[in-house]
């Protein structure tokens, strides 16, 4: 089998080797590839050079002070503020999915006008949502600058993201599960419930996976809706700093340089930890269904 296998690789590379168009395609894709493996790899390696030996546990303080510069407020923060955001834009990115793919018709124009819009939002700087967070619901609504302000506004700006990896999913299920659950008398709700959503639920995941780590990375759409305040919020209503804006305040001073490098060593790890669960839960539920 061994030597198959080796007898196959020498006869592609040959025939790469006698076909230059092949073989520059082939040098271009890989060398890519390594250039981004490089790049991640040198990005993450310098934060966590730079960033370890700054970790002391008075940035761990409950309190933030001047001279602690703790992360923990912030932290705590950027946790509750992404499960709100999750708990708002995720049932109706989902749902509105669901209507595109199972209830609309492909071709309605009403369906080509929302991924028309779905397409363009998704593409609308960051600050452009602050700004209008900042307009509508801070000023316009009276919710003042607050947590709940930067939640919705983060919904607003995840939402194109969740309804097109969802959309994506539910198109990649095939028809024949649909077909086969009519077959035995299930209806439509009981069908999409019980055999589509499930069947595409890893790729629902992986949509949920990117919104989260534009909802833990953001800051310009949140200095303008949740304000700076380093403090963990008492209530949706108060106004509180994530740890993306706790980052940009600090290194904004020019006093905490190596405090910043710490937070980005933290913030780096949540991202990860984040990654790692939601990938262990999408595979279970993929797993799940196929033994279904």
């Amino acid at each position: 089998m061994e030597a198959i296998n080796q007898r196959t690789f020498r006869q592609e590379w040959r025939s790469r080797l006698q076909n230059p168009l092949s073989l520059f395609l082939f040098c271009l894709v890989y060398g890519s590839a390594l250039v981004v493996f490089l790049g991640i790899v040198f990005l993450v390696g310098y934060i966590l050079i730079k960033g370890i030996p700054n970790l002391t546990p008075s940035l761990f303080a409950w309190v933030y002070t001047s001279e602690n510069v703790s992360l923990l407020p912030a932290l705590v923060n950027t946790i509750f503020m992404a499960v709100v955001v999750l708990v708002i834009a995720v049932p109706i990115g989902i749902g509105a999915s669901v209507y595109l793919t199972e209830y609309a018709k492909r071709d309605h124009p009403f369906v080509s006008i929302i991924r028309v819009a779905t397409e363009t939002l998704s593409g609308i700087p960051s600050i452009i949502y602050g700004l209008f967070g900042a307009l509508f619901f801070v000023k316009f609504a009276h919710m003042g600058l607050s947590l709940i302000s930067g939640a919705i506004t983060l919904s607003i700006m995840i939402l194109p993201l969740i309804m097109r990896t969802t959309e994506e999913a539910l198109l990649s299920v095939p028809d024949s599960y649909r077909e086969g659950a009519f077959a035995l008398g299930a209806g439509k709700m009981r069908t999409i419930g019980r055999i589509v959503l499930p069947s595409a639920m890893p790729g629902i995941f992986s949509g949920i996976v990117l919104a989260i780590g534009r909802i833990v990375g953001e800051s310009a759409a949140l200095i303008f809706t949740a304000g700076t305040v380093a403090e963990i919020a008492k209530t949706p209503f108060s106004s509180a700093r994530t740890l993306a804006v706790h980052m940009y305040a600090i290194s904004g001073e020019g006093l905490y340089v190596n405090q910043t490098y710490a937070t980005a060593v933290v913030l780096l790890v949540l991202v990860i930890i984040i990654n790692l669960i939601s990938e262990s839960i999408a595979k279970r539920l993929g797993s799940e269904t196929n033994n279904e």
